[in-house]
C-alpha cells in the first residue's frame, strides 16, 4: 500500500525572515545585552547609597534615655551645700561635671539596643549614615558597608567597594559564642581560605583560653542575646 504524497505548503507560507529583519533582531539583541551589561556594571561598581535610618521623636527619647545611663555626670545644677545660701551655689553648665562618690548600679550593666537605634546613631553621629547598615536577626549580626576606593588604585580606582559580612553571636554553655559566617565582596562570597580559615570557627573557643582580647571579652560578658531587631548585653561585675 503506497502512502499518499506529502502535502506541500503553498508558495509564500514558509517562515523565513528577510535579511533586514535578521539584522534588526541581531542589533536589538546587542542593544539589550549592552544595556543589561551597563546596568550590571553601574550597580556593581557604583552601588546606590544606603538610606539612613531616621528615628521618630519617641524613638529618639528612648535612645537618649538609654545613652543617659552612660553619661559621665549629671548636667543639672547641684543643690547648695548645707549651711550656704542658694546665692553661693555655682550654676552647673552643660558639659561640666559634678563631683560625686563613685557607685555602680546593677541595671547599668545591662545594655539593650534595637537595630533602628544602632543605625540611627550611625546616621546622627557619624558620616557613615549612607555607607553602613546593620541588621540584627536571631543569633546573627549582619553588616553592609560601602567603601570608596582611592582614585589612584589601578582598575577599580575611584569606584565603590560593596562589602557584606555576617557573624553568629550567641551565649551557650555559660560563655559567648562568636562565629564569622562569611564575607562577600561585590556580592561574591569569599572562599574560606581567603579569610584565613576563620569561617564558622568559634573565636571564643579558639582564642578565649589565651590572654588577649577574646579572653577578656568572654570573661566580662554575663550574657548576650541577639534576636530579630535587637541585641541585649549583660556585663559581669
Amino acid at each position: 500500500m503506497s502512502l499518499p504524497p506529502p502535502e506541500h505548503l503553498p508558495t509564500g507560507s514558509t517562515a523565513y525572515f528577510s535579511t533586514r529583519q535578521v539584522v534588526a533582531m541581531i542589533a536589538l539583541s546587542v542593544l539589550l545585552a549592552l544595556a543589561a551589561a551597563g546596568l550590571a556594571v553601574r550597580f556593581w561598581l557604583f552601588p546606590p547609597l544606603f538610606e539612613p535610618v531616621i528615628l521618630s521623636p519617641e524613638e529618639n527619647r528612648q535612645l537618649e534615655a538609654k545613652l543617659a545611663s552612660f553619661s559621665a555626670g549629671d548636667t543639672s545644677a547641684p543643690a547648695p551645700a548645707p549651711g550656704l545660701p542658694r546665692t553661693h551655689t555655682t550654676v552647673q553648665t552643660t558639659n561640666t561635671l559634678t563631683p560625686e562618690k563613685y557607685h555602680e548600679e546593677e541595671e547599668s550593666r545591662t545594655v539593650i539596643l534595637t537595630e533602628r537605634e544602632i543605625n540611627g546613631m550611625l546616621a546622627k553621629n557619624t558620616d557613615l549614615a549612607d555607607k553602613v547598615a546593620v541588621d540584627l536577626a536571631e543569633d546573627t549580626v549582619s553588616l553592609k558597608l560601602l567603601l570608596p576606593l582611592d582614585p589612584d588604585l589601578p582598575i577599580l580606582g575611584g569606584k565603590t567597594l560593596k562589602v557584606a559580612a555576617g557573624a553568629e553571636i550567641a551565649f551557650r554553655h555559660g560563655r559567648p559564642v562568636v562565629k564569622l559566617k562569611g564575607v562577600s565582596l561585590m556580592g561574591v562570597p569569599m572562599p574560606n581560605s581567603w579569610l584565613g580559615g576563620m569561617k564558622n570557627i568559634d573565636l571564643i573557643q579558639e582564642f578565649g583560653t589565651d590572654k588577649g582580647f577574646w579572653k577578656g571579652f568572654s570573661d566580662g560578658v554575663k550574657s548576650i542575646a541577639v534576636v530579630d531587631g535587637s541585641i541585649q548585653l549583660q556585663l559581669k561585675e
